[in-house]
Parts: C-alpha cells; structure tokens; sequence
C-alpha cells in the first residue's frame, strides 16, 4: 500500500489569536442571549470556555517553543 501523507498544517500564532478573538465575542453574544432568555441551549457556554481555554493553551505553548528555539 501507498504511505499516505498527511498535509497537515499547524496554525500560526496570529491564526490562533484570531479564532480566540472571535470566540471571545460568541462568548459575550451567548451570555447576553442566555441572560435574555433566548439561548436554546446553555451547554454552548461551557463548551465555547473550553474553546478559549484550548486556544490559548495552544498559543502560549507556540510561543514557549519559539522562546526556546530563538536561546
């Protein structure tokens, strides 16, 4: 069989603060829906805080990596 390769890219720092900033304000806009009484479902509050958490978990461990790479 054919090895198979993956083109699998790692997204850059700037990629990554963007899609935070942008789940930042899904976060803000669900909270204010949730405190309107129109969000459907609340689960989403939590998981969008996983998101931002994982976001910049993954930023901060691309700038360790570049602190220690520029040393």
């Amino acid at each position: 069989m054919a090895d198979k390769k993956t083109t699998e890219t790692t997204p850059t720092i700037e990629q990554l603060r963007t899609d935070l900033a942008a789940k930042r304000q899904d976060l803000i806009e669900a909270k204010r829906s949730h405190a309107a009484g129109e969000l459907v479902n609340p689960r989403v509050l939590g998981s969008t805080r996983k998101e931002i958490a994982r976001l910049s978990t993954a930023i901060r461990s691309l700038e360790i990596a570049e602190q220690k790479e520029s040393n």
